[in-house]
């Protein structure tokens, strides 16, 4: 069994005494569910109130902040983060004070990074290692997910050691980067085999390493070597593959899939398919792809924002992918900050596969998600703290420790002006690095104050962060909104119910935001899964209902393909059940 370092805690004086009490009155709170008019108690870091003013007495010597006209919110989940990430020659300069401290300036308070063993490393000894990097430094709490990055009956037993003894419960498979951390299907398929054992998360990392590599040494030998070629390299056609590919050999092992950063709208269309034809999936962007894309960055500066799966160069992609966080296509956002100054970036002049991969997000990322969705009509405040928080703890069986405004909760807590408006600036953001890949972006939606386990951490504009005041938050197997579906647990309403609320009311609101959705039509029988429902009270809030229903046919037994037909919206598209009774295949959407 591992033995990690205990945290070292640093908590000043000015982080002491009275903060152990805040009282929050006359704010609107937000979970992802409803919101409503209620004051906030917190004491010793947990919501112990949640109600109007009449039914509490407040003790002295309590900090009260009024929040009239403002959202109380649950802090911000960031799923997928590389702090101090060593990366070829060079290692993440956001390490992990100074990427937690500018995760808390934005209003996110808590993350999960990411272990990402060698090849033949040991998982446990890694994970140490990242334990060590973690407890002395990180200004929130934080859990950790483990890459897979080789298969052996080895790494099958420290699977079983992260997820029993060392709280861990979210494994990542790579199908890219041939060569050091790409497993073939036959691992992915033990893999997943061994993680449904044991009633975790798999994650994965969707890209054709294969297509990948012969395009990069066609394109080197075309005299083709700046950043240009790193996105000609990987199109989106390699993403969408892989992410087919993967829905499909984790639906046959029966395994939860949480397909992590994906930055294609094509790939995030076959997600909400997948889901919609009974795959337990779950699908990220990041706040890159939602901010930016690479069209609008000047070519000089184009090395600077080199992610894999890329930014794409369509301007209209980030809409696209924000529509699909909209109506339940993916489920969350991260920001895989994984920051180098551009000296390091400047290691890949001349070969593009040398330049260290990863920007910033970790800041942005809420406020990004506020503007380019709610301000922009897209989504509405509710399904924002769903993308942005509770769907991570959710997913990741932290909730509702995590993710939500409820008494028993961690008082994670950020007080949101939905009006105000900042500008970003590499001169006034927290991360280490010298570049911001959102540089001089105004973007609506701004952290008043932020509470990490009720103390007040930001406040209007001031950081005062306590080095190794965060926690190691362990994630348990088994989280339940994963496995109800799985196991069949959560049921949907009748077929003529959900037909008719979704042609109703969803594609009204839908309509009223300018989203092309495509035309439902009744799903066969032989199919074990339909669309989600959005929650009552906010249509575009975290749905329900979502799950398996009755059928005759067993999805084993089938596939879904991609269409070769798309209409110009890129939207609509047929999902090709093979072999159904009968002998024809069947569709729908």
């Amino acid at each position: 069994m591992s033995t990690s370092p205990k945290p070292v805690k640093k908590v000043p004086i000015h982080l002491q005494s009275a903060q152990n009490r805040v009282y929050i009155k006359n704010g609107e709170i937000v979970n992802h569910d409803k919101s409503f008019k209620a004051d906030v108690y917190i004491e010793d870091g947990i919501i112990k109130f949640v109600g109007p003013s009449s039914e509490i007495t407040i003790p002295g010597g309590v900090r009260t902040i009024d929040a009239s006209g403002l959202m109380i919110i649950p802090g911000g989940i960031d799923p997928h983060t590389h702090l101090q990430l060593p990366f070829g020659g060079a290692v993440a300069v956001d390490d992990f004070y100074h990427g937690t401290r500018a995760a808390v300036a934005g209003g996110t308070t808590m993350i999960i990074d990411f272990v990402l063993p060698n090849k033949h490393e040991s998982m446990i000894e890694a994970y140490d290692k990242w334990r060590s990097w973690a407890d002395p430094k990180v200004c929130c709490d934080y859990g950790l997910h483990v890459g897979i990055t080789w298969w052996s009956k080895s790494v099958s037993e420290e699977i079983g050691i992260l997820c029993k003894e060392l709280g861990v419960n979210s494994f990542k498979t790579f199908m890219a980067y041939k060569g050091l951390y790409q497993l073939n299907d036959s691992d992915l398929l033990d893999v997943f085999e061994r993680i449904r054992h044991l009633n975790g998360v798999a994650m994965v990392h969707a890209e054709n390493g294969d297509i990948i590599a012969k395009n990069t040494q066609r394109l080197l030998a075309e005299g083709i070597n700046g950043p240009e070629g790193h996105e000609l390299s990987r199109p989106e056609e390699v993403e969408a593959e892989a992410v087919h590919r993967a829905c499909v050999l984790a639906h046959q092992m029966k395994t939860p899939l949480f397909v992590s950063g994906l930055t294609s709208k094509s790939s995030a269309e076959l997600v909400g398919r997948a889901r919609r034809s009974g795959y337990c999936v779950f699908g990220e962007t990041l706040a890159s792809s939602l901010g930016r894309s690479m069209s609008a960055v000047p070519k000089g500066d184009r090395i600077y924002c080199i992610t894999s799966p890329p930014i794409r160069d369509s301007a209209e992609t980030p809409r696209q992918l924000m529509k699909s966080l909209a109506y339940d296509d993916l489920q969350l956002t991260g920001s895989d900050n994984c920051t180098f100054n551009k000296e390091h970036k400047a290691l890949g002049k001349g070969d593009f596969t040398k330049i260290p991969n990863g920007v910033n997000g970790v800041e942005d990322r809420m406020s990004l998600v506020w503007e380019k969705g709610v301000h922009a009509g897209l989504l509405d405040p509710c399904r924002f703290v769903a993308v942005t928080s509770t769907n991570a703890a959710k997913i990741f069986n932290i909730y509702p420790q995590k993710g939500r405004i409820a008494v028993g909760s961690d008082a994670d807590i950020v007080i949101w002006n939905p009006n105000a408006t900042r500008t970003i600036s590499k001169d006034t953001h927290h991360h280490a690095c010298d570049f911001n890949i959102f540089e001089g972006m105004t973007v609506h939606g701004v952290c008043e104050f932020v509470l990490v386990r009720g103390r007040i951490c930001a406040e209007q504009g001031n950081v005062r962060v306590a080095e190794g005041f965060g926690r190691f938050i362990p994630t348990p197997v088994r989280p339940p909104f994963v496995y109800d579906i799985i196991e069949g647990k959560v049921q949907s309403p009748p077929e003529d119910q959900h037909e008719e609320k979704l042609n109703g009311n969803v594609a009204k609101r839908f309509a009223e935001l300018d989203i092309q959705i495509p035309v439902q039509e009744p799903i066969s029988a032989m199919l074990a899964g339909n669309l989600a429902m959005p929650a009552e009270g906010s249509l575009c809030s975290t749905p329900s209902v979502r799950g398996r229903v009755d059928g005759k046919r067993d999805m084993q037994e089938s596939s879904f393909s991609i269409s070769e037909e798309l209409d110009r919206s890129g939207v609509r598209a047929c999902i090709k059940v093979k072999n159904p009774p009968g002998g024809k295949s069947s569709g729908f959407w």
